[in-house]
């Protein structure tokens, strides 16, 4: 059974505290936070003010996902905002072992994003290091985009990677997610579903995350 991470990049921003208390009483298990920085992805989206307002509206785990560049130099005030787990990309770090240390030594769940461009093999090194990885099926920046077809099949490879070298990473799956394809990605390996206009655009959030949460 997947956890299910509605994510509020979809949610109405003008009722974020209505968005909570659906959360908070659906089947969903995390909230999935995107911190855009305009400078990674073409856009800008919320920071730690809004999810410190967030934390108070909620009890359950904070899946924070960070498309930003030099995310060490935020990583302590997502912490202090509430982060209970902090993804960083692939792409933007460098110094990739260094972030992942700094998350944990913070006392959060590290996490690695990997966009849909780029390879699973790149995560050999890293993979007993990090407590989750983010498949990105969409590129980077903006909600409601289709399902790369592709990112399947690089769920399966990450899938065969964790087995082969005896990883506890969670594998997520971001972007595109849906009640169509949701069951293909959790059969493939997924462990956590990000879902985004799925949940908000339903006539009826919850059951849509019920409906996720059976599969």
């Amino acid at each position: 059974m997947a956890i299910i991470a509605p994510s509020l990049l979809a949610a109405d921003f003008l009722h974020l505290e209505t968005a909570c208390d659906l959360i908070n009483e659906s089947q969903a298990d995390w909230y999935h936070l995107d911190v855009m920085d305009g400078r990674f992805v073409p856009n800008i989206s919320y920071g730690m003010a809004i999810i410190k307002q967030l934390r108070k509206a909620s009890t359950k785990f904070f899946d924070v996902h960070l498309m930003i560049l030099e995310p060490e130099k935020y990583a302590e005030e997502f912490k202090d905002a509430g982060a209970d787990g902090l993804t960083v990309h692939l792409e933007a770090c460098p110094n990739l072992h260094r972030n992942i240390q700094q998350i944990k030594s913070l006392g959060m769940k590290a996490g690695v994003a990997i966009n849909p461009h780029t390879p699973v093999g790149l995560l050999v090194d890293i993979i007993n290091d990090v407590d989750l990885v983010n498949i990105m099926s969409v590129n980077p920046g903006f909600g409601g985009q289709s399902f790369i077809p592709h990112s399947l099949k690089k769920i399966i490879e990450l899938k065969n990677l964790i087995l082969q070298k005896q990883s506890a990473a969670l594998i997520e799956v971001d972007g595109g997610v849906s009640l169509q394809n949701a069951s293909s990605l959790v059969k493939a390996g997924t462990d956590v579903l990000v879902a985004g206009n799925c949940v908000f655009s339903s006539d009826d959030p919850s059951r849509t995350i019920s409906e996720l949460k059976s599969l």
